[in-house]
């Protein structure tokens, strides 16, 4: 229950930076996350690790937790990576995918449907990470599955804020069916292709996810 209590503080806090309720070059006081929370100081670091994961704070020894947002340089360049480790996934998974991890991309799917109706973000982003794992999986190659686990949680924060723009979670859900059909047909080269789409940062993507920086930036 505190592990999850810490996951759940570490949102809170990834929504707090990006509100612009925390600043960039901010220190993160344990003591006032405490009771804000309503807990120890234990969850606390335990929410400011899984944040320092994803590269959204950094831990300096003797000196404590200060937000660190990456610049637009720097996030594109990790969505582009992001993007062709999960093409090369896909590009895999078309020759090597089981049926039953077809059927689990599908339920992952479903449940993403229903949060787009339900217009609920945190619910289709949880299944959509469900949905990327099984990607990652099926690609068959071990290594490249955990590069990919690294990276992913390093971008967590912001694939989640992306969902926050109106009408992106129901692209979202039409780009991952194309992913699941190229999957289906065996075909590596499209499967590759929508995927790589789906992740990359271009055009109305980019200006909103600059966008968000600059306003916590400000």
């Amino acid at each position: 229950m505190q592990r999850k209590r810490a996951d759940i503080i570490a949102e809170e806090i990834e929504g707090m930076i990006f509100d612009g309720t925390i600043g960039n070059g901010e220190r993160l006081d344990e003591v006032q996350l405490a009771a804000r929370f309503g807990v120890s100081r234990t969850p606390i670091r335990e929410a400011c690790q899984k944040l320092a994961l994803s590269g959204l704070v950094e831990q300096l020894p003797r000196r404590g937790v200060f937000v660190r947002q990456p610049g637009p340089v720097e996030l594109i360049e990790m969505f582009e990576v992001m993007a062709e480790l999960e093409a090369s996934c896909a590009r895999l998974a078309a020759t090597r995918i089981t049926d039953a991890a077809l059927d689990e991309m599908r339920a992952a799917n479903k449940l993403c449907k229903a949060a787009v109706g339900a217009k609920d973000t945190a619910a289709y982003y949880d299944a959509n990470e469900t949905f990327h794992h099984i990607l990652y999986r099926q690609s068959g190659n071990g290594f490249l599955e955990q590069e990919c686990l690294r990276l992913h949680r390093r971008l967590k924060p912001f694939r989640r804020s992306q969902l926050r723009v109106r009408g992106r979670m129901g692209q979202s859900m039409q780009e991952h069916e194309d992913v699941v059909d190229a999957l289906t047909e065996g075909d590596a080269e499209r499967a590759s292709a929508a995927i790589r789409k789906h992740v990359a940062v271009q055009g109305e993507k980019f200006h909103h996810l600059v966008a968000g920086l600059r306003e916590v930036a400000e």
